[in-house]
């Protein structure tokens, strides 16, 4: 996985669409503004998302925070890991703390979403 081909969300989520399916996590940068991940709730397959939806919630010693997903479509797989390795969201969150991966119906929204040198010069917004 290379991030610097992911698109990005102004809410910090990171999007690697391959054809119609889109894999979704947090950023590098939005695990280090949490801190310590203790706990990602993560929604069930066969949900439908729009664009802007709360997915789930991440919890850190410091805070719980909604998962906003940043593309409209239908959940086919849950990283389960996650449930007894919250910890992977710090550790790898582009490999191993993945959170949802969504059978995308809108693809046009991806034009939507900035490129990784937009994301990185963006000014960050907690």
């Amino acid at each position: 996985m290379d991030p610097s081909k992911f698109k990005y969300s102004k809410t910090h989520e990171w999007v690697n669409a391959e054809d119609d399916t889109a894999t979704i996590g947090i950023t590098e940068y939005a695990q280090s503004e949490l801190g310590e991940i203790v706990f990602v709730e993560l929604p069930e397959i066969g949900i439908s998302f729009s664009k802007g939806d709360a997915f789930g919630t991440i919890e850190s010693y410091k805070t719980v925070s909604d998962l906003i997903t940043p593309i409209s479509g239908e959940v086919v797989e849950i990283n389960a890991e996650l449930a007894e390795s919250p910890e992977f969201v710090n550790e790898s969150p582009y490999e191993k703390g993945w959170m949802i991966k969504l059978k995308m119906t809108k693809l046009a929204e991806l034009d939507e979403l900035m490129t990784a040198q937009q994301y990185e010069n963006a000014p960050k917004e907690h």
